[in-house]
């Protein structure tokens, strides 16, 4: 089941990433943080290193062991054991084990993470049932005009991302190729 809620929380699945992502159901203030559990597969990882320019990530483990790289700092967390993102810091995680990891992650302020990791997921299954190696590009510019407060690409100035992506975003909805976009965002 792709994503599914109860009363108390939403699970998200990326079936892409091996992510597994259980959130309360009802929507905290974007200026609150946000408290949510990460379930990362044996051989998962965030598809690509990312930044959150406003907000700052800490991780708590709880179970399994995740491989980190927060800017030029790499290492390996255990149960217990906390790794904090500073906003604007380019990271990327993966499962270091062969079972499943368990991360609490609080996410500080939440901003509209929810909507970003349920739309991510949404993209990654419907690239999956498409048997894309890689999103298309009308939909990262979609996702990522969007979602500018909670991401940004690791190398490359938030200016020159907006100057290339923005243009294509446009045509995308002027042409109707946001079609596709819309429905995985509206299935958040």
């Amino acid at each position: 089941m792709p994503e599914a809620e109860t009363a108390a929380v939403r699970v998200i699945e990326n079936p892409l990433s091996g992510e597994r992502i259980i959130m309360p159901a009802r929507r905290v203030a974007p200026n609150e943080p946000l408290t949510w559990e990460l379930v990362l597969a044996p051989g998962g990882r965030v598809p690509s290193s990312h930044a959150h320019p406003e907000q700052e990530e800490c991780f708590t483990v709880l179970a399994g062991r995740m491989r980190f790289r927060v800017g030029w700092r790499r290492l390996t967390a255990g149960p217990g054991d906390v790794v904090r993102v500073p906003p604007g810091t380019v990271h990327h995680f993966a499962n270091a084990g062969p079972e499943p990891v368990h991360v609490s992650v609080r996410t500080t302020p939440a901003l509209d993470m929810a909507g970003l990791l349920a739309v991510a997921a949404a993209l990654a299954r419907d690239q999956q049932a498409a048997g894309r190696a890689r999103p298309r590009l009308t939909d990262l510019a979609l996702f990522m005009g969007d979602f500018g407060r909670e991401v940004r690409a690791p190398l490359v100035p938030r200016p020159l991302v907006r100057a290339a992506l923005g243009p294509l975003a446009r045509l995308a909805r002027a042409a109707g190729h946001d079609q596709r976009y819309r429905r995985a965002q509206a299935g958040r």
